[in-house]
C-alpha cells in the first residue's frame, strides 16, 4: 500500500465512524416514494412506505394516523389502495373530490383496509385520516418497546394492551427484533396481527444488526412527525447512541413547528442514562446537553425512551422523561418490573394528564 493510500483510508475510516447515522438519514429521505408502471407515488413527508406499485394495486404501510399520498399517472386507471397499519377507523378521502373511492374487503384486521380507486390522468392527492384526526380532543396512548428475542410472547402484551379503553395507537421506541433481519421484520408484522390498534414505532440498535439496514423498507423512517388530535409526536433515530446532523437540520424545524403545540418526542437510546447501571446514553454527554437544551427551549412536554429494560420515571432538562423497555427482551436484573407498557393520556389544551404503567407479568 502506498503512504498515500495509507493515509486516506484512516480519515475515510474516521468520517464514517463520526456519522454512523448517516446513511440511515439519508436513507429516510426516500421513504414514501415509488414510481412503477406509469405511476408515480409520493408520500408526504415520508409517512407511509409503498411495500407494493403495480399497474392495478398499490399497498401502503403507515407511520402515522394520518397521510397524504400524490399520485400522478399518465393516463386514468383503476387501482386497489391497500393501507396496513392504520386506525381502525381511518378512511381514504380525495382533496380535490375528483375521484371515486370505494371500501373493499380487506383482511380481517381492524388495522388493514382496502379500497377501489377511480382515477383521472395527472395528479391525485389523496388522504388516510380517520374522521377526527384534525379535532383538538383529548387522547389517549400506549407506549412500548424493546420486544427482540421475547416476540414469541409478545402477543399477550397486545391482548392486555386491547382490553385497555380507548387506546388509539402504540407509540414504540424501537428494538422490535433480535439483529433486523428480514424475517425478523416479517415475524414481527405477523404477530402485530393481535393487536387491535397500529403500532407508530422508530428503530433501535438491535435493528442495525445487518448493513444496510432493511428497517426503513419494512417500516419507515427513523426520524419523522406528525400530528394528531393537534398534538405533535416527533420520533428520532438514536439507535447509533448519537442524532446525525441531518437529523438535528429537522429537528430544528420540527421543534420550531411545535413549540405552541403540546409536543410529545420519543427516540429509543435516551442522551442521559438515569441510574448509570448500563451506560445506556448517547455516546457524548456533551451532544446529550445539546440536545437537551434544544427540547427545553423548544417546550417539549413528555419525552419517552427504550433501550433499558425496565421503567424509570424521571426528567431531562426539566422535561417529564420515562423509559420504558418492557417489551419482553431480558430485563434489567433485581428490579422486578417484567413485561409491561404504558398508557398516556394527553390534552391538546391541558398538556399531559397522565402517564401509569400497565404490568403483564
Amino acid at each position: 500500500m502506498s503512504i498515500a493510500m495509507r493515509f486516506v483510508l484512516p480519515v475515510v475510516f474516521l468520517v464514517a465512524c463520526n456519522r454512523p447515522a448517516q446513511d440511515r438519514a439519508r436513507r429516510d429521505e426516500q421513504v414514501g416514494q415509488a414510481e412503477a408502471s406509469g405511476a408515480r407515488v409520493t408520500v408526504q413527508s415520508g409517512l407511509a412506505v409503498v411495500r407494493r406499485l403495480t399497474e392495478d394495486e398499490l399497498v401502503l404501510w403507515g407511520s402515522a394516523p394520518s397521510f397524504d399520498v400524490v399520485v400522478v399517472t399518465g393516463e386514468a386507471r383503476s387501482l386497489r389502495l391497500d393501507v396496513w397499519n392504520a386506525l381502525p377507523d381511518a378512511t381514504v378521502t380525495s382533496t380535490d373530490g375528483a375521484v371515486r373511492i370505494e371500501a373493499e374487503p380487506s383482511s380481517e384486521l381492524p388495522t388493514r383496509h382496502a379500497f377501489r380507486l377511480e382515477l383521472p390522468s395527472g395528479t391525485t392527492t389523496l388522504r388516510v385520516a380517520p374522521p377526527d384526526a384534525t379535532e383538538r380532543l383529548p387522547l389517549r396512548f400506549a407506549v412500548m418497546s424493546d420486544v427482540q428475542e421475547a416476540i414469541d410472547d409478545v402477543g399477550d402484551i397486545y391482548a392486555r394492551m386491547n382490553q385497555e379503553p380507548g387506546l388509539r395507537f402504540l407509540f414504540g421506541a424501537g428494538d422490535l427484533t433480535e439483529r433486523g433481519e428480514e424475517e425478523q421484520l416479517a415475524r414481527f408484522e405477523r404477530e402485530l396481527g393481535a393487536l387491535s390498534i397500529p403500532y407508530f414505532t422508530t428503530l433501535g440498535n438491535h435493528e442495525l444488526g445487518e448493513s444496510p439496514s432493511h428497517y426503513q423498507d419494512w417500516y419507515g423512517r427513523g426520524s419523522f412527525q406528525f400530528d394528531f388530535h393537534q398534538i405533535t409526536f416527533t420520533l428520532l433515530d438514536s439507535a447509533s447512541a448519537t442524532l446525525d446532523p441531518i437529523v438535528y437540520g429537522w429537528l430544528d424545524g420540527w421543534l420550531a413547528r411545535a413549540r405552541d403545540a403540546v409536543h410529545v418526542v420519543g427516540m429509543h437510546i435516551p442522551p442521559l442514562d438515569p441510574i448509570g447501571v448500563r451506560n445506556g446514553a448517547f455516546a457524548s454527554r456533551a451532544e446529550a446537553a445539546k440536545f437537551l437544551a434544544l427540547l427545553a427551549e423548544g417546550r417539549v412536554d413528555l419525552t419517552l425512551y427504550g433501550h433499558i429494560h425496565s421503567f424509570y420515571a424521571f426528567e431531562n432538562a426539566g422535561i417529564p422523561a420515562y423509559i420504558s423497555g418492557g417489551g419482553g427482551a431480558i430485563p434489567e436484573r433485581f428490579d422486578d418490573m417484567g413485561r409491561h407498557f404504558l398508557v398516556v393520556d394527553a390534552d391538546p389544551n391541558a398538556g399531559i394528564q397522565g402517564v401509569r404503567v400497565v404490568r403483564v407479568d
